[in-house]
């Protein structure tokens, strides 16, 4: 019997994807068939997909991945694109694929970020660090642009808010969405390149001296897009101090813009709080609305 978390189980039941989670032991037992693996122990922390260690039939170490139905199910085409388009400077590197079923097979790193305890200043760089490797021009890429999820998270933060019974401020809600426009006015497919979408010390893996980022988002969009969710993170942290100061900070670390990299954050952080909120992800869900209230109005 699988080892599926109930977050993963909350998740899939609130998109509609209770045969996907039936299906999940004839799925990985198909896999194992197709690239000749032995799955084994369930990987901690993935909320929108099954994350499991393997070994090839040579003896190398892997990871399954199975992504979890949702929307379009575009999300593992555009998860195979851009780690395709990573080829493992700065992203997991894939050894095989099948996005039509949301199954990726990837090498297997070493601990996550989140496992070193770093302080939040020194984990921030090694964030820009890494991210920064990933970002690349991919003219022509199948992938969505910064418009399109800037439009797409002020829909969602919209829509979530009403669903949730207001769960923060009207206020935080309007600032995000207004922050939310700017940045889909500002994208300029010239300037566009890969970047991950979702940066964070969950997703940084150690990989020999330094790191590397799985579960890519995949997107076309201002570098500035990126560090939008390591503004996001650490929701007391940022309370602690001056919370512009953060954006100012990665924006020196980058040579990025510290507006857009703030006004991307604003958007992030109300969407991220909203989604935790929904899935049961506490005291998560209730930190970020209560750091997104806090910084309504703000700007860099």
């Amino acid at each position: 019997m699988l080892d599926v978390s109930e977050v993963l189980r909350r998740h899939a039941v609130a998109a509609a994807a209770q045969s996907w989670l039936d299906g999940l032991p004839e799925l990985v037992r198909d896999l194992e068939r197709r690239w000749d693996l032995v799955v084994g122990r369930t990987l901690d922390g993935a909320t929108e997909a099954f994350v499991a260690e393997a070994v090839t039939a040579g003896g190398r170490p892997v990871v399954l991945k199975l992504v979890l139905p949702q929307g379009d199910g575009a999300a593992a085409r555009h998860e195979t694109t851009a780690l395709r388009l990573g080829a493992g400077r700065g992203t997991v590197a894939l050894l095989d694929a099948d996005p039509h079923r949301g199954a990726l097979l990837l090498e297997r790193l070493g601990r996550p970020m989140i496992a070193l305890g770093l302080p939040t200043g020194e984990r921030h760089a090694l964030l820009c660090d890494t991210v920064a490797r990933v970002w690349r021009p991919a003219p022509g890429a199948d992938l969505p642009t910064g418009a399109d999820r800037a439009r797409h998270l002020a829909a969602f933060v919209t829509q979530t808010w009403e669903d949730l019974g207001h769960p923060c401020s009207e206020r935080a809600v309007e600032h995000a969405v207004a922050c939310a426009g700017r940045r889909e006015a500002a994208h300029d497919d010239e300037r566009a390149v890969l970047v991950h979408g979702d940066v964070h010390q969950l997703n940084a893996l150690e990989a020999g001296s330094g790191f590397r980022l799985v579960d890519p988002d995949g997107v076309l969009a201002e570098p500035e897009c990126d560090l939008g969710t390591v503004m996001r993170g650490d929701p007391v942290d940022l309370l602690q101090g001056d919370p512009v100061e953060r954006a100012h900070r990665l924006a020196a670390r980058t040579g990025t813009d510290p507006v857009a990299v703030w006004e991307w954050g604003v958007v992030e952080r109300v969407a991220s709080g909203l989604h935790c909120t929904a899935i049961g992800l506490q005291p998560l869900g209730c930190q970020t609305l209560a750091a997104a209230d806090a910084v309504a109005g703000l700007g860099a």
